[in-house]
């Protein structure tokens, strides 16, 4: 593509996309190799920004590959378009103001990091949505590690729950 003509920018652009989109939270490296090619690009320009762009060719296509952020992006993304008119739970509404505070914005929040267990058990979507999940880590990668301590958000979820 680059000896056609092509914008190595461009190429540099797809690569960025395919870290995330293809090999995602499996290597969540790649797409620090990606954007600092683009960057090298960027500032180097051709010839010279063609073995950054190899390098980032090369890991990506070496990383292990999972399409779950796409694929939760795209079931949020169908979602929220469904449910447009669906307001946001009280609980994260901020309230800067008196007013908000007496209609109840933010009322019940829990910052998870003064709890416990670093978690915090509210309902954060609306009540059509309540318990709907979008991302569903796979095996590969470091998606492993990801899908083991969702495992464990959700089993102290249903502890808290029977509390």
């Amino acid at each position: 593509m680059l000896e056609a003509g092509e914008d190595p920018l461009y190429v540099a652009r797809r690569i960025v996309r395919f870290a995330s989109e293809d090999v995602g939270l499996a290597d969540s490296k790649a797409l620090g190799v990606a954007v600092d090619a683009y960057q090298a690009c960027h500032f180097l320009g051709m010839p010279e920004c063609s073995v950054h762009l190899t390098h980032a060719v090369v890991y990506m296509s070496m990383a292990p590959k999972s399409n779950a952020l796409y694929l939760a992006y795209e079931s949020a993304k169908s979602d929220a378009l469904k449910q447009l008119a669906e307001p946001v739970p009280l609980v994260i509404r901020n309230a800067p103001t008196r007013l908000m505070k007496e209609l109840g914005y933010g009322e019940g929040y829990k910052y998870a990091h003064n709890m416990k267990d670093k978690l915090a058990d509210m309902q954060c979507l609306p009540d059509s949505l309540e318990g709907r999940q979008y991302y569903r880590p796979t095996e590969e990668g470091l998606e492993k590690k990801y899908k083991a301590r969702l495992g464990e958000i959700k089993e102290w979820k249903s502890q808290m729950k029977g509390k």
